[in-house]
């Protein structure tokens, strides 16, 4: 894989110069916007599946909260992230682009940003916070980041006011596993830039973040602002706070309280539910809060997840095939609902192609902001299907690709996925199979030879395997990186 090294102070600077001359530019009329622009909140969870939700049919979970969501809002069924692991991911929904495209697909050397990472999200990207900062918006993360812990890397080098939370998932931590292969270092807790806690209580993470989340809101309401919310959980280990742990087993308890330290995975495994009703509830007290300071018919909420469930069973794709990590549905396809009342629709459903690399695009359109030209952006503006007024026939992705790091494996187009492996040649018709079962190459050829071409033209447009096209932008990469402490 193509790696260099930058000279991140030179670029920032650039960066500066660049978000001077942007910002000045949008200055006159910004007071006008305020009073039109609405708030955006991204919820994103962590490993958790198509199927577990109430309203995409998870009976093993309870979602009252979000299915109200779903019920005064819209469902979206064909929903993307475009990527089936975390950190590219999570560089796809801040900068609009597949993570090839910004060289995210991977870590430096591993695949996911490990702690002390020499690699990061470039600071010259331009990310969803900085779009809306140029109207003014106050913009904040609460949660896990994921897209580098070195100090050029931070949520408040990309755009950020606040940042409270985790620079990488929890189980990046001494008690992992396979720590006797990475030595991870203690977890830290930022706020902003600093280190304030070294191994957080995760029973409390999700409880935390919402409270942090709640102040945000009334903090800030009376300017527009963005919230990005990406929980943690349900990532393994599962926590849960003691409030949502009283119908668990005895036994549970009892093995649990043993640990000391050594975290019994399978055990907590079977806290899925609680970790996700936990989930759930915190976004019941989000809502109650918009409601409360007045802000619900100004604000659209987006809640969905990063990748499909864990490979071990934990968690539910639901009718898909697959898990985190693989790019059959189940591993990119994600449980969304948006809701805005007044604005998107009351009990609908939509089943376009749609992404994560969508909301920057579709943000900055609603605050009236503009998305610098310099550079190439892969998701689209959306709102007319979130506002039900896109035709379902008519396509806002006429193409989709799933990316497995650095390898592009399957397209999308309508109800037809391709899959190229090797010589091999597959196409499912999700419409007919949405488990992705049967292969009906040998019955449509013309169907076959078209996304054929789509995939040849993607690849050849970002590069073949670990190639970078000249259509690729560089990842930021710092010398002799450090783990953050306190």
């Amino acid at each position: 894989m193509a790696t260099c090294l930058f000279n991140l102070k030179k670029s920032s600077g650039f960066k500066i110069l660049l978000f001077c001359l942007w910002f000045c530019s949008s200055v006159h009329g910004q007071l006008k916007d305020r009073v039109k622009s609405p708030n955006f909140i991204i919820i994103f969870t962590d490993d958790q599946g198509y199927g577990d939700l109430g309203c995409f049919g998870g009976a093993h979970v309870s979602t009252p909260n979000i299915d109200r969501m779903a019920a005064e809002g819209m469902k979206l069924t064909s929903f993307y992230v475009a990527a089936p692991v975390c950190s590219p991911s999570r560089a796809a929904l801040m900068t609009g682009c597949y993570p090839k495209r910004i060289n995210m697909a991977t870590g430096s050397n591993f695949g996911v940003l490990l702690a002390a990472d020499s690699k990061g999200l470039h600071p010259n990207e331009i990310t969803i916070a900085e779009v809306l900062k140029t109207k003014g918006y106050a913009t904040g993360i609460i949660g896990k980041w994921h897209l580098g812990d070195q100090p050029e890397f931070l949520p408040t080098k990309q755009g950020f006011d606040e940042f409270y939370g985790l620079p990488y998932s929890h189980d990046i931590h001494p008690f992992h596993s396979n720590n006797v292969k990475f030595n991870f270092p203690d977890l830290p807790l930022l706020k902003d830039e600093t280190v304030v806690e070294l191994n957080p209580d995760a029973n409390y993470l999700t409880q935390r973040i919402t409270d942090k989340a709640v102040n945000f809101i009334e903090r800030h309401k009376d300017e527009p602002f963005l919230l990005y919310i990406p929980h943690p959980l349900p990532h393994k280990p599962l926590y849960a706070s003691p409030e949502f742990m009283k119908e668990v087993s005895s036994d549970i308890k009892t093995e649990l309280a043993k640990e000391n330290g050594n975290v019994n995975y399978k055990v907590r495994d079977k806290i899925y539910p609680q970790a996700i009703n936990e989930i759930d509830a915190s976004v019941g007290k989000i809502l109650a809060s918009l409601k409360a300071n007045g802000l619900d018919e100004n604000t659209l909420v987006i809640f969905t997840s990063d990748n499909g469930p864990s490979r071990n069973g934990l968690g539910s794709a639901g009718p898909l095939r697959g898990n985190k990590g693989e790019t059959f549905e189940g591993g990119m396809r994600e449980p969304a609902v948006v809701w805005w009342p007044g604005n998107i629709p009351a009990g609908t459903v939509s089943d376009q192609i749609l992404t994560t690399m969508d909301f920057l695009p579709t943000f900055a359109k609603l605050a009236n902001a503009e998305i610098p030209n310099d550079r190439i952006i892969d998701g689209k503006d959306i709102w007319s299907v979130l506002s039900g007024k896109q035709e379902e026939n008519k396509a806002i992705h006429e193409q989709f690709y799933y990316y497995k790091a650095n390898q592009l494996e399957a397209v999308r187009s309508g109800n037809w996925k391709y899959r190229k492996q090797g010589e091999k040649k597959i196409l499912y018709n999700l419409k007919t199979d949405l488990g992705e079962v049967v292969n009906v190459a040998s019955k449509y050829p013309e169907i076959v030879e078209k996304l054929d071409q789509y995939f040849n033209g993607f690849e050849k447009e970002l590069g073949i395997g670990e190639e970078l096209s000249n259509k690729c932008r560089p990842a930021g990469f710092v010398e002799k990186p450090k783990a953050l402490n306190k």
